[in-house]
């Protein structure tokens, strides 16, 4: 389990800061969120089209991996929401990049 809290989610933001009462959504979590949105589409730049596939798999695996919990355990389901906010915004973003 405690590789599962290290894994990375979006950008360099671990499950464990997703799913974990630490930080708190607001404005911590809200602000790691759009610092690590910026970043990342920052770097969609450079990125060559066959890598945006594997990106876009790579974000469909971890939304995944974070929808997966909320039912079984007392989670931040406010801060999973706002996760997954971030998240369409960056998977969104890797498919206009792909189509253009």
């Amino acid at each position: 389990m405690l590789t599962e809290l290290e894994k990375r989610v979006f950008g360099n933001i671990m499950t464990k800061t997703i799913i974990g009462a630490d930080p708190p959504e607001n404005p911590e979590t809200r602000n790691i969120l759009e610092k690590e949105l910026s970043i990342l589409l920052a770097e969609l730049e450079s990125h060559p089209k066959e890598n945006l596939e594997k990106l876009l798999e790579q974000q469909k695996i971890s939304e995944k991996h974070i929808n997966s919990r909320p039912g079984a355990m007392a989670l931040a389901q406010n801060k999973i929401q706002l996760y997954n906010k971030y998240n369409e915004k960056y998977v969104q973003a890797i498919k206009e990049k792909l189509n253009s």
